[in-house]
């Protein structure tokens, strides 16, 4: 995989430019007028990704996009799927691109993986995590979860949300430490770790949903 420094996008104060005043859409950052950080401003990054859906939705009558807008790079080639690749319009493609763009800024863990790429530092990120302690704490926290879920208890699992919570918050800051002091092993670690909690906090959530609508099933059963 080929990758742009993210640090050649950017200007001195670390915040997005755009020398001709359009997106830059081979940069995520730069696109969402984000500095190049890990913390980033969410509610400035979802009013910008409405801004940009509406500029460029396929069905907008005064559609100024040209194709030599569209700079899909070797890295967003290889992380958004075929079919949005394929599509005929520039409108379709930047609104995919926009979308990519908009879930890889909003997660902690894929914020992470980007930032790495664009420094070329993820190559370990498919390693197995040989933090044992975590693995240990992080299977506890799974096996809570699927007995909540099986035994219906909404208490449970409410209460297992703050826990991930914190150990997102723990663990992003670790990435954002590491990230500025370069030291790449520990936020390649760090971002391992997040893509794990990430994948726990989205499942607690499904739970979540899953018992609290049983629980509405069997009130309107007995209504």
């Amino acid at each position: 995989m080929t990758n742009t420094s993210t640090s050649s996008l950017h200007d001195d104060t670390g915040t997005a430019s755009s020398p001709q005043g359009t997106p830059q859409f081979n940069d995520f950052f730069a696109l969402f007028n984000q500095p190049a950080h890990f913390n980033i401003d969410e509610q400035a990054l979802d009013e910008r990704y409405l801004a940009l859906q509406k500029q460029y939705h396929p069905d907008q009558q005064h559609n100024n996009i040209k194709n030599d807008n569209i700079n899909i790079d070797s890295h967003v080639n290889s992380n958004i799927d075929n079919d949005a690749k394929n599509l005929a319009a520039p409108s379709e493609v930047a609104s995919a691109l926009i979308n990519h763009a908009y879930q890889t800024l909003k997660s902690p863990d894929t914020r992470a993986t980007y930032l790495l790429e664009s420094q070329q530092q993820a190559d370990t990120l498919n390693n197995s995590i040989s933090d044992l302690d975590f693995l240990d704490d992080a299977m506890t926290l799974r096996i809570s979860l699927e007995e909540a879920i099986e035994a219906n208890d909404l208490t449970l699992l409410r209460e297992l949300k703050p826990q991930i919570a914190n150990r997102l918050q723990t663990q992003s800051q670790r990435f954002e430490q590491s990230y500025q002091q370069q030291h790449w092993p520990k936020a390649s670690d760090a971002t391992q770790k997040l893509k794990f909690l990430v994948k726990l906090n989205a499942d607690i959530m499904a739970g979540i949903d899953k018992v609290a609508n049983r629980d509405d099933l069997d009130d309107d059963l007995y209504v």
